[in-house]
């Protein structure tokens, strides 16, 4: 609460600010809630309810030179990078989705084809929107935005403001986290853009064994048929995918948030 008085009206609107960093710093880079289509005053009305409680629930002071001071400056960095850290291991996560919408896209002939998506503001091909969309649905129908905001305030008792630099260790994990979603993208797209791929090989015999024969008018709409066709079909073993995916997006930032 605001103090009586006008004397400490300034300190705890500065402690305020600091509380948001982190809860704001994490939104901005996690999905959904990194969305341009989210209203900043909607971040930021998060951000504050929860970075108080998880201020609150541990030693928070400002430093004693102020916050435009060289240990204020370390304060909110180290805030800013907590943040990002936690909110960009979901985002990794969520990833995934788009790199199989990339691969099969591509292999169904649709790379032309760009929507913008709403995650990013940037065009993305419509598989890669589709499974975008279906990324979306599956984060928030398990609880993925309460889960985040819980490691977040979670992480304030592992990395604890003016403390929350995180290790090389750390750093070192969240990059071969990358590597392992690369993977887990050609996972999810494998079945759909194997079996394209088959038919474009088909496709390519039949155009040797009757040269008169336009390949770019049979093969694009046969390519086009057998892709939603199997999208379809592995619907079910796509989703699972993107789920586990944004599971383990979930589990990395929780070794994050406790230090790990």
């Amino acid at each position: 609460m605001i103090p009586a008085g006008f004397a400490g009206v300034e300190a705890q609107l500065w402690l305020w600010m600091l509380a948001m960093i982190r809860p704001g710093a994490a939104f901005v880079a996690a999905p959904v809630f990194g969305s341009p289509q989210v209203p900043v005053q909607l971040r930021l009305i998060i951000a504050l309810a929860v970075g108080i409680p998880a201020t609150a629930a541990v030693p928070f002071a400002l430093p004693d030179g102020g916050i435009v001071s060289l240990e204020g400056f370390a304060l909110i960095a180290g805030e800013v990078l907590a943040g990002l850290a936690l909110g960009f291991a979901v985002q990794i996560g969520f990833s995934a989705a788009l790199l199989a919408g990339e691969v099969i896209g591509n292999a169904m002939g649709l790379g032309f084809a760009g929507m913008v998506d709403p995650q990013s503001g940037q065009s993305s091909p419509a598989i890669g929107q589709f499974l975008s969309i279906l990324g979306t649905f599956l984060f928030l129908s398990i609880g993925g935005h309460l889960a985040l905001a819980g490691l977040v305030f979670e992480s304030y008792v592992a990395l604890p403001p003016g403390q929350a630099w995180l290790g090389a260790e750390s750093i070192k994990g969240l990059v071969d986290f990358g590597g392992i979603v690369f993977a887990a993208g050609v996972a999810i797209a494998l079945p759909v853009a194997f079996a394209i791929i088959l038919v474009q090989i088909v496709m390519g015999m039949l155009s040797r064994s009757a040269p008169a024969m336009n390949l770019f008018a049979v093969g694009l709409p046969a390519a086009l048929l057998a892709g939603l066709i199997l999208l379809a079909i592995a619907a079910p073993v796509m989703a699972d995918a993107v789920l586990g995916a944004i599971q383990r997006g979930l589990e990395m930032a929780g070794q994050l948030a406790r230090g790990g």
